[in-house]
C-alpha cells in the first residue's frame, strides 16, 4: 500500500467515525457538545460518599453519578501534579513531552521551562473547531507568561499557576509546618492568583478561592452559551494547606479536609445548577476526577484512597486510580463502569466529540471512550501504563498489574526495589494489591512482558523540562 492511499484510508476511517459518532450523539441536537473538566488536587479514590467514604457528604457528586457514570478503574497519567496536568491536557504520557523528569517531579515558582510550545493541548485542539475555552484554578505547567494557559489554547485564565503551597515565606521547616494549625494562614503562602497574565492578587486570599473559582466558571457559562465552550476547572484543593470559607468551616464530621471536599461539591452543584437554568444541561459533558491519590504523609491533612494501597507519589493504585464521574443528561447512558479509562482518553474522546481531527504526527496515548458514555459499550482501553519520572515501574493489561519496580514517597512504603520477576496482582479481586500471585501465572506475566516491550521499542522521551531552575 502506498503512503498516499493509507493516507486516503485514514481520512475515510475518520470521516466514518464522525459520522458514527454523530448519529451516537442523537438527533435532536447539532450544536457541539459543550465540556467541563473538574480536576481536583490530591483527592483520594475513598474521599467521596459516593466512592464510600462515611463521613464526607457529597451529595451533588453523588447526584452526577447516579445520572451518570461511575467510573472504578479510572487512571491518571502520573501520581504527582505537574505530569499528570500534561498528561490530561495533551492526551500523552508526559514523559514524551518532558513533563515528566527523575531530578524534579514537578515545576516550582523557580522553574525556568513548562509545557513545551509543540506540544497540542485539548484546548487548542477544540478552538479548531470553534470552541471558547477557558481554564480556571491551579495551571501548574509553567509560570512563565509563554506557558500560561493563553498560551496554550485558553481564551480566559484565572487562577494560581502552581501549588497553593509553594511561596511559603514563614521561617518554619516545610516537615514541622503542618504540626501546628497556627502556621497555616494566608499570608505564609504568597502564591499569585492571576487572571489572564496580570497578578491581580498577592498572596490569594485561598479561604474564599473554591468559591471564586466556582463564580468565575459560572461566569464564562453564562456569557459564552451561545457557543460551544470548553472550561478546565482545576481547583487548588485538597492539596495541603487547607483552607475553606467560614460557611463551610467546621461543617464535616471528618474536620476541615472534609470541610474543603464539601465546599467543592457544593461549587459543583452550583455549575450544575447554572448548567439547567441555561437550557445547556443536556449538550454539555462534565466530568469529576482528581489528579493523582492523597498525601497520606500529612495525616488527617491528608485525603485517604479507600482499599486502594499508598497514595501521592507512588505507582501503587492509591497514586493513580481516581474517582471518575461522567454526567450528560439524555446522553451519556446511566452505570457503573469497571472497564479501564484515563485522563490521556478525555483530549482523543472530546475531540471526536467536537468533530477535531487527532493530530496524526504524534503518538497519542489517549483512546476513545465515546461508544462506553453513549452506549455502555466495554471501554477500548485495555492498558495502563504507570511511569515515575522518566521510569517505567508498572503495567496493567486487562485484570493484571505487573509492578517491576516499587518506591515510597514523602518517607512511606520504603526505598526503591526492582522486581525480577515482577510482582502481579489480579485486581479484580485484589484493588489493594496484598496478594502477590506471580508464581502462578508466569504467561500472563510474559504477555505483560511483551506489551512493555511492544511500548519501549517505539518509546521516544522528550527533554526534561522540569529539571532546570532560576
Amino acid at each position: 500500500m502506498t503512503p498516499k492511499t493509507n493516507k486516503n484510508l485514514l481520512a475515510f476511517i475518520y470521516i466514518i467515525h464522525i459520522l458514527c459518532f454523530t448519529i451516537m450523539w442523537g438527533q435532536k441536537s447539532t450544536k457541539q457538545p459543550n465540556f467541563i473538566i473538574i480536576f481536583a488536587d490530591d483527592l483520594g479514590y475513598g474521599d467521596l460518599s459516593t466512592y464510600g467514604h462515611p463521613t464526607i457528604k457529597t451529595p451533588n457528586l453523588d447526584q452526577m453519578a447516579a445520572e451518570g457514570q461511575k467510573w472504578t478503574n479510572f487512571y491518571v497519567g502520573a501520581s504527582v501534579c505537574t505530569p499528570s496536568r500534561a498528561a490530561l491536557l495533551t492526551g500523552r504520557l508526559p514523559v514524551r513531552s518532558g513533563m515528566a523528569s527523575n531530578k524534579s517531579r514537578v515545576l516550582f515558582p523557580n522553574s525556568v521551562n513548562g509545557l513545551p510550545a509543540n506540544e497540542i493541548t485539548l484546548a487548542e485542539q477544540l478552538k479548531k473547531v470553534g470552541y471558547s475555552t477557558a481554564c480556571i484554578g491551579k495551571w501548574h505547567l509553567g509560570h512563565k507568561e509563554q506557558y500560561l494557559p493563553t498560551n496554550n489554547g485558553f481564551d480566559y485564565y484565572f487562577g494560581i499557576p502552581y501549588s497553593n503551597d509553594m511561596d511559603n515565606i514563614a521561617a518554619v521547616p516545610y516537615k514541622d509546618f503542618w504540626k501546628d494549625p497556627a502556621n497555616i494562614k494566608i499570608a505564609n503562602f504568597n502564591v499569585p492568583l492571576l487572571r489572564n497574565t496580570k497578578i491581580i492578587e498577592r498572596p490569594a486570599n485561598q479561604n474564599t478561592i473554591t468559591k471564586r473559582y466556582a463564580e468565575e466558571t459560572i461566569s464564562f457559562i453564562k456569557k459564552n452559551k451561545k457557543q460551544p465552550f470548553f472550561i478546565y476547572l482545576a481547583h487548588n484543593l485538597p492539596h495541603i494547606p487547607l483552607f475553606a470559607s467560614k460557611e463551610f468551616l467546621g461543617t464535616s464530621k471528618r474536620g476541615l479536609y472534609g470541610d474543603v471536599v464539601q465546599e467543592i461539591d457544593h461549587g459543583i452543584g452550583e455549575i450544575i445548577k447554572t448548567l439547567k437554568q441555561e437550557g445547556l444541561a443536556d449538550n454539555t459533558v462534565v466530568v469529576f476526577t482528581s489528579d493523582n491519590g492523597p498525601w497520606l504523609s500529612f495525616g488527617i491533612n491528608g485525603g485517604s484512597a479507600g482499599l486502594l494501597r499508598a497514595g501521592k507519589g507512588m505507582t501503587w493504585e492509591g497514586g493513580m486510580r481516581e474517582p471518575c464521574i461522567f454526567w450528560s443528561p439524555s446522553k451519556i447512558k446511566p452505570a457503573v463502569v469497571t472497564d479501564l479509562g484515563t485522563t490521556m482518553d478525555l483530549f482523543t474522546t472530546f475531540s471526536a466529540m467536537a468533530g477535531a481531527a487527532i493530530p496524526n504526527d504524534r503518538i497519542i496515548d489517549g483512546v476513545n471512550l465515546s461508544t462506553t458514555l453513549l452506549q455502555n459499550k466495554p471501554s477500548p482501553r485495555e492498558t495502563v501504563f504507570y511511569y515515575r519520572g522518566t521510569d517505567l515501574f508498572a503495567v496493567r493489561v486487562g485484570d493484571y498489574k505487573a509492578h517491576y519496580i516499587t518506591q515510597g514517597a514523602y518517607g512511606m512504603f520504603g526505598e526503591r526495589e526492582e522486581h525480577n520477576p515482577p510482582l502481579l496482582y489480579n485486581l479484580s479481586v485484589d484493588p489493594s494489591e496484598q496478594y502477590n500471585v506471580a508464581k502462578d501465572h508466569a504467561a500472563i506475566i510474559n504477555q505483560i512482558n511483551m506489551t512493555v516491550k511492544a511500548h519501549e521499542a517505539k518509546m521516544v522521551k522528550g527533554k526534561d523540562q522540569l529539571a532546570d531552575r532560576e
